[in-house]
């Protein structure tokens, strides 16, 4: 698989993921008391939220660039899971993904 065909599978799976965290971020302003000394950071984390989704218009953009996603006849699959490491170990994310299979020859 060539570097664009990656970026076309990986291109919507970075929206997916991202669209996740914008609601996660929405979820958890609403659920904050509206409480003077942390409205400033409620909007901020409301503000990231929007750029998210000005982050994923960027990512459809470069995406139709590439020609669209790139689909496969799912085969087989397997889990990626990852997790975000900015001093906190708190969520972990794990997505399927359907590759086409490739035949390698073995020495």
């Amino acid at each position: 698989m060539n570097e664009m065909d990656k970026l076309r599978v990986l291109i919507p799976h970075w929206i997916e993921h991202n669209q996740t965290h914008a609601q996660e971020f929405l979820d958890w302003a609403k659920k904050t008391d509206p409480v003077s000394e942390i409205e400033d950071a409620i909007a901020d984390v409301q503000s990231a939220a929007e750029a998210m989704k000005a982050v994923n218009a960027h990512l459809r953009t470069a995406l139709e660039k590439l020609g669209g996603p790139l689909v496969y006849m799912p085969e087989h699959t397997h889990s990626h899971t990852h997790t975000h490491d900015n001093g906190h170990t708190h969520h972990s994310h794990e997505h399927d993904h359907s590759h086409p299979h490739h035949d390698h020859e073995h020495d």
